[in-house]
């Protein structure tokens, strides 16, 4: 009798030793083994880094709010959308991408993104500054699949690639370059019908996805591609007012590839696929940016903040916010939000994707 109530009280102390770290742990745990990443500069963490092409970032004063002051790749002063989702998820704090020339086992197997600066579900749209196409990215994965299974055998990289979400964030430079700056599309397509062209394409991709192994998919739309400080600047007239041409466009493309997306997820057996609904998100940032607590959604904080990103966002940009003022800012670059931002159109977005891996 004596032993049991000696014992008793030490197990209860262990208990609540153990117990924290138990919920710590459970709390830690991740939702999904991995993060699989497609599409274009909102996305790239770095793939571009070593290309040739207009379409970089890994200079200051890009990432100058990313830990370390380090200018990664990523279209951003910090974090882009994809650390900001694999952080929600418990896998690890940031997404590399694909091509990092220091990537180890253990960020295949937690997941990467093979998104290219520049590229859309148009092939022309990534030739021209010569960056990775969305199935050049596709190759990617193909080479990353063969190697999760050199890392973990066969069985259980099916496993992750199943349980795992794909990402996909295209479509922006397909209607804002391809077709309306440059007018190269124009040519050949009506509007409705270079749609119709882009929304096929991204259903393919799909398609291509599921075949490869995918099950949980999530396809995000575009935002309203108008009211970014470059479209600004290039078609809204003195006041640099949103040009709504391009927000009708961005509208008719989301709605057609959700559309498409809803039919794809009856027709593919066992297959979860969510359209992330952007649009609303980034307009109601536009719109009511003050209630956000920013003080500027029509200019970007690099430069002039009018029409700079990329290479003409640079350390030599002159008008270039003070780093004490980036918070203001919606906008980081003509198209690109900042981390701040960013992360506000996530986590509003959090209960979409979360659908995803909810089972």
């Amino acid at each position: 009798m004596y032993q049991t109530n000696s014992i008793f009280p030490s197990i209860i102390f262990v208990i609540l030793i153990l117990l924290p770290i138990a919920i710590s742990q459970e709390r830690r745990r991740p939702v999904v083994p991995a993060l699989l990443v497609f599409g274009d500069s909102i996305v790239d963490p770095g793939n571009n880094n070593m290309l040739i092409t207009p379409a970089r970032a890994n200079f200051p004063p890009y990432g100058r709010d990313f830990q370390g002051h380090e200018p990664t790749g990523r279209f951003s002063n910090g974090r882009i959308p994809t650390d900001i989702i694999v952080s929600l998820l418990r896998i690890k704090d940031l997404l590399p991408p694909y091509r990092a020339p220091d990537l180890e086992d253990h960020d295949l197997l937690t997941g990467v993104s093979f998104a290219s600066a520049g590229s859309g579900f148009d092939n022309l749209t990534a030739t021209v500054p010569k960056v990775f196409s969305l199935w050049d990215q596709l190759e990617m994965y193909k080479e990353y699949k063969r190697e999760l299974i050199a890392i973990v055998g066969e069985a259980a990289a099916a496993a992750i690639i199943r349980e795992s979400p794909h990402a996909i964030f295209s479509g922006n430079n397909d209607i804002l370059t391809t077709y309306f700056f440059t007018t190269i599309r124009q040519r050949t397509f009506d509007l409705p019908s270079y749609i119709n062209y882009l929304v096929n394409a991204a259903t393919n991709f799909v398609k291509e996805l599921y075949e490869l192994g995918a099950r949980r998919i999530v396809v995000a739309g575009v935002p309203p591609l108008g009211c970014v400080p470059a479209s600004r600047t290039v078609g809204g007239g003195e006041n640099r007012d949103c040009v709504e041409t391009y927000n009708q466009a961005a509208t008719l493309f989301n709605l057609e590839l959700s559309r498409n997306l809803e039919q794809l997820d009856v027709d593919l057996s066992g297959t979860r696929i969510v359209y992330l609904n952007i649009y609303d998100t980034v307009m109601d940032l536009i719109q009511h940016g003050e209630d956000y607590g920013f003080e500027e959604t029509t200019r970007g904080c690099c430069g002039t903040g009018e029409f700079e990103a990329s290479i003409f966002c640079n350390e030599f940009s002159p008008f270039t916010c003070p780093e004490t003022e980036t918070h203001k800012y919606l906008f980081w670059d003509g198209f690109h939000p900042t981390e701040r931002a960013f992360r506000i159109i996530i986590t509003a977005l959090q209960s979409q994707f979360m659908r995803l891996v909810i089972e």
